[in-house]
């Protein structure tokens, strides 16, 4: 299966086709070089690269006697390559939470959404590690989870203990303005772990990364 293409890898000529296509719905190739004053060999070559990626599909539709004429539209699979704002949908959401029931519904989300992911981190350490994994090889699998959910996270075991850090914050946005996010994310941790954790250092502080330290042995 072939990469799926982010928005910056997409040639030019590529994405007007795609945001053409999503404006004026399913269009034939003739139309589409007219709309973008493309030439048509190049717009059916794009075309092309765009269905072998999923990103368009083609139907046929005949028109009396002839060759029927080829019409193309964008796919779902297409979908991320359109800009979104899914931070301020967060944020907005958030706020209308916040003024509703105040600081303590606030709370109540963030547990609530903290308890949802516990359970699938530990279904996933099940998973990956065996019963009794040390505490290290627990960090190390934490850091790789969180690296695949964009916090481009490491482990580092050593003289100075164990950490887990965090390069990147993937809800900034939130974190900024909503203190719970950063609580219940500690919070998080502590369970999964089953160790104390402290966090030294913290991006929404104004930290380059958000660094938890272990200071406390799992419980035997």
């Amino acid at each position: 299966m072939s990469e799926q293409p982010t928005p910056a890898s997409v040639p030019a000529l590529r994405r007007s086709i795609l945001l053409h296509l999503r404006r004026s719905g399913p269009s034939a190739p003739d139309a589409i070089a007219i709309a973008l004053n493309a030439s048509r060999s190049g717009v059916t070559h794009q075309l092309r690269a765009l269905d072998s990626a999923g990103l368009v599909s083609r139907t046929s539709v005949r028109h009396g006697v002839g060759r029927p004429r080829h019409l193309y539209d964008v796919t779902p699979d297409a979908q991320d390559l359109f800009p979104s704002n899914y931070d301020g949908l967060a944020t907005g959401l958030l706020a209308a939470i916040m003024e509703v029931g105040g600081e303590t519904l606030v709370e109540d989300v963030f547990t609530a959404r903290s308890r949802q992911a516990e359970t699938r981190l530990r279904e996933h350490f099940a998973a990956s590690l065996p019963a009794g994994a040390p505490i290290e090889d627990r960090v190390r699998e934490l850091a790789r989870v969180q690296d695949d959910l964009g916090y481009v996270s490491e482990a580092r075991v050593d003289g100075d203990g164990i950490r887990l850090v965090e390069h990147n914050c993937a809800v900034l946005d939130v974190a900024r303005g909503i203190p719970a996010a950063c609580r219940a994310e500690l919070d998080l941790f502590r369970r999964v772990l089953g160790v104390d954790l402290v966090r030294d250092r913290h991006i929404a502080a104004g930290d380059r990364c958000c660094e938890y330290r272990v200071v406390g042995r799992a419980e035997a």
